[in-house]
């Protein structure tokens, strides 16, 4: 069976519908299930073929549980959705490897070094490429910008613009990075797509102008093929341990042509629709990669300046036993 399981749904009702519609592209007769700590409150959950209730994967036993579950229902793709369950995917790899399933995440050392911002920065540098500068506690400069460098979603995030706004609980907080505030009037904040082969090469990229955010995902966004798509596409053609949608967010100053990298989540991000709508098909590559056993060609041939504006819908689940 040729099925693919997509974890953490939660509210990735684009995503489920786009893994469904490429899944049965080529296999007509395949299912697109999903698994959540809560799928009765999942609104993916209730448009893939099956949904499934997983612990949570900070708890004991969720790769097994995970395991058993895709071995039962013929999942030869796991697609993880959330950043605090990429590690221990990422660890345990080889695992579901053993049974035929390609679970979608980096290498557990690059990994590693994504969910900790301030190796990121180090991986950057290794690039060539700028990032904001990372400040001591004892050396501050103001303003400044406060996040958890392990954080995700722009939780506990803070924008210090003295410092008497810095509190004994900012400089206590040892999860905490003090950063160089990127000034949004100077620079836009792009996110970019990035699709890797299983051979680390770079295939696709799609920079997305981040024009409004919500809850830390693109409400509103614009494809944009400009200098930040030649800069990526030279400097990060090949990284090491890279496979599947990489979803990276840089600053962009037009006026020098000057770009600040600020971080990469190994996964599809919540704004993929956009550049998937735009022709950017990664499922479909993944699909082909580890499915059929096929090789993918560069492709960046999306289209240019497509403008996605995101609102709210409902999923209505009948007779629902809450």
């Amino acid at each position: 069976m040729n099925n693919i399981l997509i974890t953490s749904a939660g509210r990735r009702v684009s995503l489920v519908r786009i893994f469904k519609k490429e899944l049965n592209r080529h296999f007509a007769d395949a299912k697109l299930y999903t698994a959540d700590a809560d799928p009765s409150l999942s609104a993916a959950c209730f448009e893939s073929d099956g949904a499934y209730k997983v612990r949570k994967n900070n708890e004991e036993g969720y790769v097994e549980e995970l395991l058993s579950l895709a071995i039962d229902l013929g999942v030869k793709l796991i697609i993880p959705t959330i950043d605090t369950g990429l590690q221990i995917l990422a660890d345990q790899k080889q695992i579901f490897s053993d049974h035929g399933i390609h679970v979608i995440v980096s290498s557990k050392e690059l990994v590693e070094v994504f969910r900790d911002k301030r190796k990121s920065s180090t991986f950057f540098s290794k690039f060539g490429i700028d990032s904001p500068e990372i400040y001591q506690k004892e050396n501050l400069k103001f303003p400044l910008f406060i996040k958890p460098y392990d954080g995700s979603m722009s939780v506990d995030t803070f924008y210090i613009k003295d410092s008497q706004e810095i509190t004994e609980q900012h400089l206590s907080n040892e999860k905490f990075m003090f950063m160089e505030y990127i000034d949004n009037t100077i620079y836009s904040e792009y996110t970019i797509d990035m699709y890797y082969d299983s051979e680390h090469n770079l295939k696709c990229l799609v920079p997305r102008k981040r024009i409004e955010v919500r809850g830390g995902e693109v409400n509103k966004g614009v494809t944009v093929k400009d200098f930040v798509f030649n800069y990526l596409k030279e400097k990060l053609g090949y990284v090491e341990g890279a496979f599947g949608c990489l979803t990276m967010q840089v600053f962009y100053n037009p006026e020098n042509k000057s770009v600040k990298a600020l971080e990469i989540n190994p996964r599809f991000g919540g704004g993929y629709p956009l550049s998937y709508l735009a022709g950017a098909n990664y499922p479909a590559y993944l699909i082909r990669e580890c499915m059929l056993n096929e090789k993918i060609e560069e492709y960046h041939n999306w289209e240019n300046a497509l403008l996605m504006l995101r609102y709210d819908d409902e999923i209505l689940v009948h007779g629902a036993d809450i």
